[in-house]
């Protein structure tokens, strides 16, 4: 369970530190408040990639640390931890308590330390996944790729880690047919073919290629041959915007200084000086990035001909050794992965003929074993399927959704002869199905379901996933955060995914960012994400909401104020569906 979260010097955030209950806990505020930035932050601490824009302007680094509670009795975090030499604290009631940090600094490289263990960012991702799951946007798009719902069945039947023994099986096995297809060459094809791959490997490695090098690359020619063009542009904006007399800075400045005096005469005008104050240093604060950058700008035509070699180097040995492209690896990964591939098959060439007999014994063994793992997963995969379409269905129902019929269908992997066709999971196809209304076929998710559906379906599965047995485990992951969960519904459907969240958060701790009220009503603990401007600088913050602050921000959410209309309405939502909850 995350029991304190401490953000620093993240985007808009200054200085923060929150602890967090058990339950079902709301984030909310208004639009660009900041909401995003406390989801990103706490992505970033499970491991998230990282760019040094998340750095506060002016600052050298961010960090964001976690103070987090460990069920002794979860034996996978724990057996983690152990098997790296890192020790928790103990506390009381059988709770262990783990502290993560991790920061980045203006110059790319970071640091993550578990306990005070220092980890990979891989590692950090691993540790934190066995705690925490968070379900953003674009959990919505994996959903709709039907190469996920394979890896949903196989979490809900509990099998992954016997798919990952089944993977490496296979991976061996395609190594070994490969190995042994090149050694039936003639000895004359396989000297060319030795040639040929140590002439790659040696180019290959001569290039020194590193990873995400031809896109930064192509962005700089593109800067440096554009120069003069995107100079023009620069100096006209600045003309515009900072440098001439009748600049926006520079009326934005007058209008400020005479807003500010009219409000002393009109206090009336009181909130729109506030606002326009918002504005002008927000464009103060873009004019300072806009004059670093506009200084910094220089035209280097011996760097654009370095540049420009280096890319059509690059250029020419994708082209030679990327054949089939995979949009999953980068062009610099798979040049490097080619090589990688060309050293094991020249080191399986050379020995090729003292290999045959023992390669020919070892596929046929391999195979044998392929076919009975491959039954295996799909006996169980028949029984979860059954179950999951079930389970998930009735969730849906729950979540306002009377009519649905939720199938994932199981088939046989099949290739052109009809025949079984085995591959790196098994022998079998996985689709999500659905009809959302009575009388309709089922269909694929794509076709049919709307925004508000897919966030439920989502819900649905992430649920189906902890089931009512694993949800009183104290094992498995115990914080599950859900932004975007609310996307495309409303009135009656948000109480029902209201309910349904406030169900799982009395066996997890649940975090919900939300804009509507009939969600956050139901929270066990509150806690409103707001944005304010002090000494010329925004910043963004979050605190917890007692009872009054609590009712004002759910009449905002209602109604957009706190009008008395608005207060009567979160007061009635509040003693409905609210009833004894506690303040954030």
């Amino acid at each position: 369970m995350l029991e304190e979260l401490s953000i620093r010097n993240y985007a808009l955030i200054d200085s923060i530190t929150l602890s967090f209950r058990q339950g079902f806990n709301v984030l909310t505020g208004e639009t660009g408040a900041g909401k995003s930035i406390i989801v990103g932050s706490l992505s970033f601490l499970l491991g998230g990639k990282a760019e040094i824009d998340v750095i506060r302007s002016g600052c050298d680094e961010a960090s964001v640390s976690a103070v987090i509670s460990v069920n002794k009795s979860n034996n996978d975090v724990i057996d983690w931890l152990k098997m790296r030499d890192i020790e928790c604290e103990d506390d009381v009631n059988d709770v262990n308590t783990v502290i993560v940090r991790r920061n980045i600094k203006t110059t790319g490289r970071g640091s993550i330390f578990i306990q005070n263990v220092p980890v990979t960012r891989q590692d950090l991702s691993e540790f934190m996944g066995l705690l925490f799951d968070l379900h953003g946007q674009h959990n919505h798009e994996s959903l709709l790729k039907k190469e996920s719902h394979r890896v949903f069945l196989d979490r809900f039947a509990g099998i992954e880690d016997e798919v990952k023994d089944f993977s490496k099986i296979f991976l061996e096995l395609s190594e070994k047919r490969k190995t042994l297809e090149n050694s039936l060459k003639s000895d004359r094809e396989r000297e060319e073919r030795l040639e040929l791959l140590n002439f790659a490997v040696d180019e290959i490695t001569k290039a020194n290629i590193q990873t995400g090098e031809i896109r930064d690359l192509e962005n700089e020619v593109q800067k440096l041959s554009d120069f003069e063009k995107l100079a023009g542009f620069i100096n006209t904006a600045a003309e515009c915007f900072v440098d001439g007399e009748k600049s926006i800075l520079s009326l934005t400045r007058k209008v400020k200084n005479a807003l500010e005096n009219a409000s002393t005469v009109d206090s009336s005008l009181g909130e729109v000086n506030r606002r326009f104050e918002n504005l002008y240093y927000e464009a103060e604060d873009i004019s300072q990035d806009f004059r670093s950058y506009k200084d910094s700008l220089t035209f280097d035509p011996q760097r654009l001909e370095e540049v420009n070699e280096r890319l059509s180097l690059l250029y020419k040995l994708k082209k030679k050794y990327i054949k089939n492209a995979d949009n999953q690896v980068s062009d610099e990964e798979a040049i490097i992965f080619y090589r990688t591939s060309a050293q094991a098959e020249i080191e399986a060439l050379s020995s090729a003929e003292e290999n045959k007999d023992k390669l020919k014994t070892a596929i046929g063994i391999l195979e044998k074993t392929i076919v009975t793992k491959a039954q295996g997963l799909r006996e169980k995969r028949t029984v979860s399927s059954k179950n999951l379409s079930q389970l998930i269905t009735g969730i849906l129902k729950h979540l306002g959704m009377p009519n649905a019929n939720y199938m994932v269908k199981l088939s046989p992997r099949l290739n052109e002869a009809g025949q079984t066709s085995y591959g790196p999971y098994g022998a079998d196809d996985v689709e999500f199905l659905i009809s959302a209304n009575t009388g309709e076929p089922l269909k694929d998710l794509a076709k049919i379901a709307s925004g508000g559906e897919l966030s439920r379906v989502m819900l649905a599965i992430k649920t189906a996933l902890l089931s009512e047995e694993k949800q009183k485990e104290v094992s498995g992951v115990q914080t599950l955060v859900f932004d975007e969960i609310d996307t495309g519904i409303g009135g009656e459907i948000a109480l029902k995914v209201g309910e349904y969240l406030t169900e799982i958060g009395k066996f997890k701790q649940i975090f919900c960012v939300t804009h509507l009220a009939s969600i956050a009503v139901r929270a066990d603990n509150h806690f409103k994400v707001d944005k304010k401007t002090e000494g010329g600088r925004t910043f963004t913050g979050i605190g917890p909401l007692n009872a009054d602050g609590r009712r004002k921000e759910i009449a905002r959410m209602l109604a957009g104020d706190s009008g008395s209309a608005a207060l009567a309405h979160a007061d009635e939502l509040i003693q409905k569906y609210g009833n004894g909850r506690r303040s954030g």
